[in-house]
C-alpha cells in the first residue's frame, strides 16, 4: 500500500542564526553595539540574537537585510530551522525515555506490510509509529483509543489492544487513501449486488472492483492483513456521516469466511446508527450481529433459492454445489460454508470447493 511518508536528512543540530549575524560583522568589521545603533535594537537583544538566547523576529529580520544586505526571508529561515532543530532535539530527549511503549505493538509484521518503514534506531522508529497513528506522543494513543468507548466496549480489545489499534488505524489510512463519493443508501445496495457477483472472480479481479463500486456509493473498503493477536475478522465505522468504512482481514482465509464478513458488515452500514462502530470477534455476540448474520446470509443466498436447494436432507455433490453456485452467480465456496454452518454438510466436506486466500508479501 502507499506510503506517504518521506524520508528527509534531519541534522542533529543547527546552528543559531547568530553564528551567521556575528561572522557577517566581523566580515564588515562592524561592532554588536554599531549594528544596535543602525538597527535601533537594544545592544543587549543584539547580543542575546548572536548567543541564540533571543529570537531574530519578522521586523528584525527586516532591518538586518536593510542593514546587512541579506534578505529578511533568509533571516527568517535561519531562525525558523534553527529553532525547530531546539525543538526535535528536545522531542527526541523526551521520547528517549518512551521507547519501550514500541514493544507492545507487532512492529516485525508491521514493517513487512509497508505500514511502517524500517529503521534500526529505536527512537526513529518510535517517532514513524506515531507517525503511523497520527499523534503526537504515546500518551495520546491512549486517549484516541483505549478511551473511545465504542473501541473499549468491544471484547476484541480484551485480546491485545495494541495490535488491534494498529490493524484498524491502518484500514483507517487506506480509507484516507480512497476518494469516496457521498453516502447514498441505494447506490450501497447497487454495489453490493455487483460484488456479490464478484465473489466468483479471483482477487486480482475483486480487490479493485470491490473498492471503486462501493466508493461510488460513498463507503471504503480496506482488505488489511491480519496481524499477531487481532481476533478480528472485520469492523465497520462511519469515518463522517458521507463515509463509511468497511474493513475486512483474512482471518479464517477462505473465500467463504472472507465474503459472509464484507457482507455482514455492509449489514451494520445499512442497518444501524451512524455513531456505532462494530468490531468482528467470536466474542461479540448480540441482536445487532444477529441482523447483520441474517443480512449476510440472505443477500448471498437468497432464502428463496436456498429453502428449496435444502429442502432434502442427504449428500450434496460437488456438481450440485456448483450449478446451485453458478445459477446464483456466487463462489462455490460460499455454498459450502453455509452448508455446513446450517449443519446440512460436515464441516470436513466439499472444503476443496472453497478458494483459499493468503495475502501477498509486500
Amino acid at each position: 500500500m502507499i506510503n506517504t511518508m518521506t524520508n528527509e536528512y534531519l541534522p542533529d543540530f543547527v546552528s543559531p542564526p547568530g553564528e551567521t549575524l556575528l561572522e557577517m560583522l566581523e566580515e564588515r568589521g562592524m561592532s554588536q553595539a554599531e549594528l544596535a545603533e543602525r538597527t535601533g535594537r537594544p545592544k543587549k537583544t543584539i547580543n542575546e540574537i548572536i548567543k541564540g538566547k533571543a529570537t531574530i523576529t519578522p521586523a528584525t529580520a527586516l532591518q538586518l537585510e536593510r542593514v546587512l544586505g541579506a534578505p529578511a526571508s533568509f533571516w527568517n529561515d535561519r531562525e525558523q530551522h534553527y529553532r525547530e532543530s531546539l525543538a526535535r532535539q528536545a522531542e527526541r530527549d523526551s521520547l528517549e525515555g518512551q521507547v519501550g511503549w514500541l514493544s507492545q505493538f507487532p512492529i516485525k509484521e508491521m514493517v513487512n506490510f509497508g505500514w511502517l518503514p524500517q529503521a534500526i534506531d529505536p527512537i526513529e522508529m518510535l517517532e514513524n509509529v506515531l507517525n503511523f497513528f497520527g499523534i503526537a506522543a504515546p500518551t495520546q494513543w491512549q486517549r484516541v483509543w483505549e478511551m473511545g468507548v465504542a473501541f473499549r466496549q468491544s471484547t476484541a480489545f480484551e485480546s491485545d489492544p495494541f495490535a488491534v489499534s494498529a490493524w484498524l488505524r491502518r484500514g483507517e489510512i487506506e480509507a484516507q487513501q480512497t476518494d469516496c463519493a457521498p453516502y447514498d443508501n441505494d447506490r450501497f445496495l447497487s454495489a453490493l449486488g455487483k460484488v456479490r457477483e464478484l465473489t466468483a472472480q479471483p482477487p486480482a479481479v475483486f480487490h479493485p472492483e470491490t473498492i471503486a463500486l462501493c466508493a461510488e456509493a460513498g463507503v471504503a473498503v480496506a482488505f488489511v492483513p491480519e496481524l499477531p493477536k487481532v481476533r478480528v475478522s472485520g469492523a465497520t465505522r462511519w469515518l463522517t456521516p458521507n463515509k463509511a468504512l468497511i474493513q475486512v482481514s483474512l482471518r479464517y482465509k477462505t473465500d467463504d469466511q472472507l465474503w459472509f464478513t464484507f457482507f455482514h458488515e455492509a449489514g451494520h452500514i445499512l442497518k444501524h446508527g451512524k455513531r456505532e462502530v462494530f468490531i468482528e470477534n467470536d466474542g461479540d455476540k448480540d441482536g445487532k450481529e444477529d441482523e447483520a448474520n441474517q443480512f449476510a446470509a440472505d443477500f448471498l443466498i437468497p432464502a428463496s433459492e436456498y429453502r428449496p436447494f435444502t429442502a432434502r436432507s442427504g449428500y450434496y455433490s460437488k456438481d450440485e454445489i456448483r450449478d446451485f453456485a453458478q445459477r446464483l452467480k456466487i463462489a462455490p465456496g460460499i455454498v459450502v460454508g453455509r452448508l455446513q454452518h446450517d449443519g446440512k454438510m460436515p464441516s470436513a466436506n466439499c472444503n476443496d470447493l472453497k478458494q483459499p486466500f493468503e495475502w501477498a508479501n509486500n
